[in-house]
């Protein structure tokens, strides 16, 4: 770990972020960042967190009540994900200790990246380049790696907030799917129009989706929302995207899914317990697996660290935020 000296704010940067943002961060918080990006532990968590007033973690970083309660003079957490559920903000509200987020700037990249993951799971894309390069075409034939269309099938997206939305246009105006969509609420008239998007119950939308993309925040609610029950419901033809998180799914259930024919594929990019990723889901070929990667290109990445660079500067100086998750500290 890097540290400066100075009688500014003390902020700890957990993970290693681009150096300019950093250097940025320099000109107002006493910093102590992490270049190295060496995983902390909890305890050399709890160690570092000592004397900070601020922190800047990634959803890497669990900050839960025992973490707070040897941090007093902690004053703002800024998360660098859109995905909060690594922060318990009950305890941070209830302690005076504001946290942020980074949304928005993440969106259509997000969304971008959803949609190749569909594609990629549905016309059997990266199983066919493994099949290649392990020399097994010498020939055409009528029936090699058949795979799903996506063009005028119907896509089902379970959380429908902004990537949700991106990628429901995605599908309804590029490639002329039938959009139908489950959230905790309905969307407006007018939103729904520019999605092209129909709202179904849950049942309705496991029923009846080719392609069902999970988009929704993880919450303890809705942890494993898709077990074996779920996918019993699903088209022994659909395939399933997740692009949210990991708990979302029972990542032991949609491996004996995939193996057994419940439904045909699916696409990960989020695990349950991550970065492990179920060894039977390592064994299969009708998934396609990506480490975590739908934010990754360089332009939202560097959105998100200035985002939450810029939350925390505005905290410090004037004390505002940006994206606060918990606004009513900010009054108190």
């Amino acid at each position: 770990m890097h540290t400066t000296s100075s009688q500014r704010p003390r902020l700890l940067v957990t993970r290693a972020i681009f150096p300019d943002v950093v250097e940025r961060l320099r000109q107002h918080f006493d910093v102590m960042d992490n270049p190295e990006d060496a995983l902390l532990s909890r305890d050399q968590m709890r160690e570092h967190l000592q004397g900070c007033d601020a922190v800047l973690t990634t959803p890497s970083e669990i900050i839960d009540a025992e973490m707070l309660a040897s941090c007093s003079r902690l004053r703002m957490c800024s998360n660098m994900a859109v995905g909060y559920n690594n922060l318990d903000l009950p305890a941070l509200t209830a302690i005076g200790v504001l946290a942020t987020n980074t949304p928005n700037v993440l969106t259509e990249t997000t969304a971008d990246f959803g949609f190749a993951l569909l594609l990629a799971t549905a016309r059997r894309v990266t199983e066919a380049e493994r099949w290649l390069r392990d020399g097994h075409w010498t020939k055409w034939r009528y029936d090699t790696l058949l795979g799903s269309d996506v063009h005028g099938s119907t896509l089902g997206i379970l959380g429908m907030g902004r990537i949700g939305q991106a990628i429901a246009r995605r599908g309804a105006h590029g490639f002329g799917m039938k959009v139908i969509y489950h959230n905790r609420s309905q969307l407006d008239a007018v939103t729904e129009q520019e999605c092209r998007a129909r709202y179904v119950s849950r049942e309705a939308l496991l029923r009846e989706s080719d392609h069902l993309v999970l988009v929704l925040p993880y919450s303890a609610a809705n942890h494993h929302a898709i077990g074996m029950e779920e996918l019993r419901q699903m088209k022994p033809t659909a395939s399933l995207i997740n692009i949210a998180r990991g708990g979302i799914v029972d990542d032991a259930a949609l491996a004996q899914a995939l193996r057994d024919g419940t439904i045909a594929a699916a696409g990960l990019d989020v695990y349950d317990g991550e970065p492990q990723v179920h060894p039977d889901l390592l064994t299969l070929d009708n998934v396609v697996l990506t480490p975590h990667i739908a934010s990754a290109s360089e332009a939202t990445r560097r959105a998100m660290a200035n985002l939450a660079a810029d939350n925390l500067i505005a905290f410090f100086t004037r004390g505002e935020a940006l994206t606060p998750l918990n606004p009513e500290v900010l009054s108190r």
